[in-house]
């Protein structure tokens, strides 16, 4: 059941390769609000830096989760 999941079909590629991508894009993002308002740039306030973080574990936790769980 877990493979559907993880392998559904999204433009033809598989859901588990976006949540990978959105992932890695999500803690880029996130160590460049830390980097840009460290050097004095305040485009994106640092409050969002934590709920960026969340939003990125969040993300990895249930990439991870669904790639090890195909295996079951």
């Amino acid at each position: 059941m877990l493979q559907e999941i993880s392998f559904y079909p999204i433009f033809g590629k598989p859901l588990i390769m976006y949540l990978g991508i959105l992932t890695l894009t999500g803690f880029l993002v996130t160590a460049l609000v830390a980097i840009m308002n460290r050097r004095g740039i305040h485009a994106i306030p640092f409050a969002w830096h934590p709920r960026l973080a969340v939003f990125s574990i969040a993300c990895a936790v249930i990439h991870g989760t669904l790639g090890v769980l195909m295996f079951f």
